[in-house]
Order: C-alpha cells, then structure tokens, then sequence
C-alpha cells in the first residue's frame, strides 16, 4: 500500500469534508521481517514490548526518520495501571523511545477520553511515563476535530480528530480487555479515540462501526498490551480481582489478526468476535492464525 501524505491530505480537503478513506501508511525503509505476528512474554514490559517490535524487523521499519508518529493507548478511564482499564504505561513509553531512536523528529500521545483528560492522562500514569520517554501529550481539543467522510457503512461523516489525519504514522496501543458490550476491546475497538461526536450512536451497530474504523485509519502498527488483562467488568472495570496476569505483548500489521489473538487470552477464538469476522469479511486482514508466521519469543 502506498503511503499516503495526510498533511496533503488536510490541506486538500475542501469544506472540512473528504470523499475517500483515509489510507494508513506503508511501512517504512528499514528491516523487513517475514513475521506476520510476534508473541513476546516476559517479566519486563519494556523488554517484551521490544522483542516483540523487532521480530517485525524493528520500528525502524514502521518509523521513519523526521517522521511524526501518533501513539494511541486507552487512556479513556480514571483508573490506575493495577486495574488495567488503560494502557500499561512502561510499555507506552518503551514504544515512544524506539520512535524516538528511529528518528521520529515528533511522538503525540493522544486519546479522546470517555472521563476526565486530565485525571485520565495522570492516573493512568502514561502522562508521566509518555513524556519522561520524550512523547508530547496535549489533551485533545473540540476544536480540533474535523468532519469526515470516512466511507464507512455506520460511520459515514464523522469528526475525527486532526492529529490522525496529520501524523505520518499512526500504531494503535490497546489494552486487552472485557467489554460488556463488544465482549472484548482490544486493537479495532480502540481506534474509537480518534474520533468524537456522539459517539454511543455507534453501539447500535457496534461490530460495523469498529469494521468502519479499522477500515478508515488503517494502522501502520498495532500494538496488543496484554501484560495486566480485564478479564471481567469491562471497559473500566476498578476491582483488582477483575485483573490477571498475562505477560504477554501481541505486535503485527494485521489489526485482525491481532484482535484474534487477543481473543485467546479470553478463552476466545477470533471468528467468536462479531467485529473480527467482519473484518476478515472487509479484507481488513485475517482471523486464521494458521495461516499465519508467527513469532514467540521469552524477553
């Protein structure tokens, strides 16, 4: 896939409103890898989340040098890391400091939060592990979002946030949780952060309405936090004995592959996710992991 210039894309797009999908970018020059999905497990959720980047080749491969990238965690909820509603945050910033090393001349980490910015961004403890590791994080402004047509069956014209369009490469950071409604959140789910409006429109027709998202921003990156799970009360959870352990970081290109990876720590398959089949459906990717080179790697 070719990449797309979205500053380009911006300035190009009269009235506030563009009549294409937004194509995420193809990888950058750097190493390649024939590994479509790494798995790494460890104690350090540093050192998994950078085995399991570079069984993909490397951030070198995604991130470009005076690239700017957008990181996109779950920091939707008030809640702190033990109670995993939110991105682990020593994996945020781990993932900040290889773009940094790539050569990434800027890092925006940004989510529209469902509570409070600010008690989102500071209790979660990504405000202060993000920008310790060199990333900027402004809360998201109203003003900033701008109308789309994202061509999608449920989405349709939406306001999506500005730094989406803009940054040259986007890596989606979820957390792998229960959600009482879509059963999971994990990769396709968390793209909802880059996008306002009323957005509870969207839970009528949830499975399409993740479809559409996956399918406009196509990430160039995702990245599975999977270290502390919310294996119960979903999306934001708040009792620790809703947690579990898992250790474990899932990185690929394939947002669906992804997800259906995800899925397993749950007891789940892929295909028993409404939003993943879709998605395979779309050609978005694909749920059949043994169709897949996957890594696995003890970091």
């Amino acid at each position: 896939m070719s990449r797309l210039d979205r500053r380009k894309f911006l300035t190009t797009s009269a009235g506030g409103t563009v009549g294409m999908a937004l194509l995420g970018p193809g990888p950058a020059v750097g190493t390649q890898s024939n590994v479509d999905l790494s798995i790494a497990r460890g104690e350090d959720p540093d050192a998994i989340v950078r085995a399991a980047v570079e069984a993909l080749g490397g951030m070198g491969r995604f991130v470009s040098r005076d690239n700017v990238v957008l990181v996109k965690p779950n920091i939707g909820w008030d809640r702190l890391p033990a109670q995993a509603a939110n991105t682990n945050p020593e994996i945020v910033a781990a993932v900040v400091k290889m773009c940094k090393e790539a050569g990434a001349k800027r890092v925006l980490v940004e989510d529209n939060c469902l509570n409070d910015h600010r008690r989102c961004y500071t209790r979660s403890g990504i405000l202060e592990a993000a920008t310790a590791a060199g990333a900027e994080m402004p809360f998201m402004n109203v003003r900033r979002f701008k109308l789309v047509n994202t061509g999608g069956t449920v989405l349709g014209n939406w306001p999506v946030y500005e730094d989406a369009l803009e940054a040259d490469v986007l890596i989606n950071m979820p957390i792998a949780k229960h959600h009482s409604l879509s059963r999971l959140s994990m990769g396709m789910k968390n793209l909802y952060g880059l996008i306002g409006g009323p957005r509870h429109r969207l839970h009528q027709r949830l499975a399409e309405g993740i479809a559409d998202l996956t399918a406009f921003f196509r990430p160039a990156l995702t990245i599975l936090d999977a270290f502390r799970i919310l294996v119960r009360s979903g999306p934001q959870g708040g009792r620790l004995s809703d947690t579990e352990l898992a250790k474990t970081v899932v990185a690929g290109v394939d947002p669906v592959a992804v997800d259906a990876r995800g899925a397993e720590f749950f007891g789940l398959k892929g295909s028993d996710l409404d939003f993943v089949r879709l998605g395979a459906e779309r050609g978005l990717g694909t749920y059949d992991l043994s169709s897949l080179n996957i890594s696995e790697v003890t970091a």
